[in-house]
């Protein structure tokens, strides 16, 4: 008996006996985004993907379909792509971070309708949208009787330790580990050639599979861990249920999110020490919506 959680890939038995079991449901979400020459666009998602099925298939439950698009291109995001994504075509699949923090709230709701008990957030894209979408779980947890665990890419600290961060060796273990086709050390640029080199982190060269290995391993039972804390957490409260429709959805975002999406970290122009874009570069056109800053 194969032992599938992927939802889009079970029989209608399958689910509904993962279900029984276990009502976990795990939500990854990416983006595409460039992470050096030797590793594919769709890192985020790829490994956000690997990490919540290996969650599930060591503690029970069902992974949703994977999100590719995320925030990106505004604000702080531009200011850091000018910096190390350069004047290339990013190939990102980008959203206004409202937009995202939007499709969450509609993606558990349908959770929470089909009667799952912990609804697992999980995005392989972090940035200062996390600390919005800690915001969010606590803004949205008491209209839902699911409980909700939002989590990033930052909350594993550790596994991040020595490591030059975005598309560096960590990062690119992860997706080799999780994808071997998706990570070529072979297109990495020799050590003295001039950057940009796509958003690579500096100490890429040095990934290994085996460690992406142990991550997915460790990430996996970490975050599988949480799920059942949470699922134990229902349990205990036995909160009431009702069906939520799109309409009640509108009202939520409407009178407890929306009001909070000027304050949001990932509205925010720029960090400390960021200078805007220049007028010419490519990465002006998003930097500021229409109207602000």
């Amino acid at each position: 008996m194969r032992n599938e959680v992927r939802w889009e890939r079970m029989f209608v038995d399958e689910i509904e006996a993962a279900f029984a079991a276990c009502p976990v449901a795990y939500l990854p979400y990416g983006l595409c985004e460039p992470h050096g020459p030797q590793n594919a666009l769709g890192c985020d998602g790829l490994r956000a993907h690997a990490f919540t099925r290996r969650a599930a298939e060591l503690h029970g439950g069902v992974v949703a379909p994977p999100m590719y698009w995320n925030v990106h291109e505004q604000g702080i995001y531009a200011t850091w792509g000018e910096t190390v994504i350069g004047q290339r075509t990013p190939w990102l699949t980008a959203l206004p971070p409202a937009m995202f923090l939007k499709n969450i709230l509609y993606h558990v709701r349908t959770c929470e309708n089909w009667g799952f008990k912990a609804i697992v957030v999980f995005s392989g894209h972090s940035g200062p949208h996390a600390q919005d979408v800690k915001q969010l779980q606590e803004v949205l947890q008491p209209h839902f009787a699911g409980r909700l665990v939002f989590l990033l890419d930052g909350d594993f600290p550790e596994v991040w330790t020595g490591s030059s961060g975005h598309g560096g060796a960590v990062e690119t273990a992860m997706l080799w580990a999780a994808h071997e086709d998706c990570t070529d050390l072979s297109r990495l640029p020799e050590p003295d050639a001039p950057g940009p080199h796509f958003a690579m982190g500096a100490d890429a060269a040095q990934a290994s599979l085996r460690r992406g290995q142990e991550i997915i391993e460790e990430i996996g039972d970490r975050m599988g861990r949480l799920a059942s804390e949470a699922l134990a957490e229902y349990d205990r409260l036995s909160p009431p249920r009702r069906f939520l429709t799109y309409e009640n959805v509108e009202e939520i975002w409407a009178e407890s999110v929306e009001p909070l999406v000027p304050s949001f970290k990932s509205m925010q122009p720029l960090a400390e020490g960021q200078q805007p874009p220049p007028e010419a570069s490519i990465w002006r056109r998003n930097w500021a919506p229409p109207g602000k800053w």
